[in-house]
């Protein structure tokens, strides 16, 4: 599959549901090779995608040694979960909000890797999306996020709320508009 044939699907959703896409321009090569960069080298298990798009993102997941059968992709926009179907039929896709993950009895996991809209999200989302991922992942997860914005995706009260530290990459230029990744653990206390 192209990494490039998203595009058109893309665009065409940014035109006819705009309030259901958050970005200009789908994640760059460079900024989805930089997240999956972030997956724990040092754990095996199933690894989840939210927001997972036209599916650059979960391209380089599978290019950095993430199985087809450990991938859990969740998207909402029905026509992404279909390209997904398509473009990896050996991955599970979840046509599901993020906050349910765990009804799905998804346990274990090593990471979340998520390309959703965090800084336009009230911070009870972000609560629900947080728990659901670190109950799914347990003490030694990681939740790794982009962001456009200068500062971490993750209001300042739900990390502190929910006891969370986090690292960033440099900036990644090679993505329209320049974004950096934050990886999410909780506090060691």
């Amino acid at each position: 599959m192209s990494l490039q044939s998203g595009l058109p699907l893309f665009l065409g959703q940014l035109i006819r549901s705009p309030q259901k896409i958050s970005a200009i321009a789908p994640s760059s090569v460079a900024l989805a090779r930089r997240m999956a960069m972030e997956l724990p080298q040092d754990r095996s298990g199933p690894v989840v995608e939210l927001g997972a798009g036209t599916g650059k993102i979960t391209q380089a997941l599978l290019e950095s040694g993430v199985t087809p059968k450990d991938l859990h992709a969740f998207e909402l926009n029905e026509e992404f979960v279909d390209r997904l179907h398509t473009s990896f039929p050996d991955i599970h896709v979840h046509h599901n909000k993020a906050q349910d993950m765990g009804q799905l009895g998804l346990n274990n996991v090593r990471a979340v890797v998520s390309g959703l809209p965090f800084l336009s999200m009230p911070g009870s989302i972000q609560i629900a999306i947080l728990r659901a991922s670190f109950r799914a992942m347990g003490p030694d997860g990681v939740y790794i996020q982009f962001t456009y914005g200068p500062k971490s995706p993750v209001q300042e009260r739900v990390a502190k709320a929910l006891a969370l530290t986090y690292t960033k990459s440099e900036t990644i230029w090679a993505n329209l508009p320049p974004a950096r990744v934050y990886s999410f653990r909780r506090s060691m206390v």
